[in-house]
């Protein structure tokens, strides 16, 4: 197996109502069972999911939390708007969001964005991903694979890594449950989230500043069968429970 990892370079800076789908295109000539890894937040910018902080008021929740977490509490208030549970109120503010994702400031931004803006994930990152699938498929006639990539915090690590918050046009796991390991004994656990091994190399391409590359396209990736059970259902999310006992 040898897979081709090409970043989509040249692409301009995006504003609300822009083309995502189109520009890519006119960089890259995609081919069937290509996979587009594409930053949440060019997305979110062509989409114009974007706040403005001067107009946001904050509640009296937001002024608690950002003043035990020393955060611009109109960017708290942002968060607050997104975050379907609150995780974890300090050091820093952890929220799970609608979609099933739980991060840091429930994934919003206020990098690679205009000084007093910020950006907000895709409220439906798997429609994202879908539109995106559909939109190539018309402008090329090309089946793809789509993920829309976030980075984010891990625990007992240092440092971000790129994960998929949205895909279409494959499985996110790669369940191995069944099959037979080298000496013949039958796998029991193994399932591998290979959406997010793509998502973090993808984000080693984009990188974190001002590179300005956020598509990277991988080729002559195998097809792999699984399911799409990215996240634990809560009963099985030790981890957050372990957090709720905390805040």
């Amino acid at each position: 197996m040898s897979i081709e990892v090409l970043p989509v370079e040249g692409l301009p800076v995006f504003h609300p109502g822009d083309d995502l789908a189109g520009e890519i295109c006119k960089k890259i000539d995609l081919i069937d069972g290509d996979i587009l890894c594409i930053a949440s937040s060019v997305y979110s910018k062509s989409k114009g999911h974007i706040r403005t902080l001067d107009e946001v008021v904050p509640s009296e929740k937001a002024k608690e939390i950002a003043g035990m977490c020393g955060e611009d509490e109109r960017f708290i208030q942002v968060v607050l708007d997104q975050t379907e549970e609150i995780v974890l109120e300090y050091p820093f503010v952890l929220s799970k969001i609608s979609s099933g994702h739980v991060g840091v400031r429930a994934g919003v931004d206020n990098s690679n964005v205009e000084r007093g803006h910020v950006i907000i994930l895709p409220p439906d990152p798997m429609a994202a991903a879908e539109e995106i699938m559909e939109r190539v498929r018309e402008i090329s006639g090309k089946d793809i694979r789509v993920i829309i990539t976030d980075t984010c915090g891990r625990s007992f690590r240092r440092g971000q890594t790129g994960v998929a918050i949205g895909w279409a046009g494959m499985d996110a796991i790669n369940d191995f449950r069944g099959y037979h390991d080298l000496f013949g004994r039958v796998l029991e656990i193994t399932e591998e989230a290979v959406v997010d091994e793509i998502a973090a190399f993808s984000n080693f391409l984009m990188g974190e500043s001002n590179r300005g590359v956020p598509a990277v396209v991988f080729r002559n990736c195998p097809e792999w069968k699984g399911h799409n059970e990215l996240y634990f259902e809560p009963e099985c999310d030790i981890t957050i429970k372990a957090l709720r006992k905390i805040n």
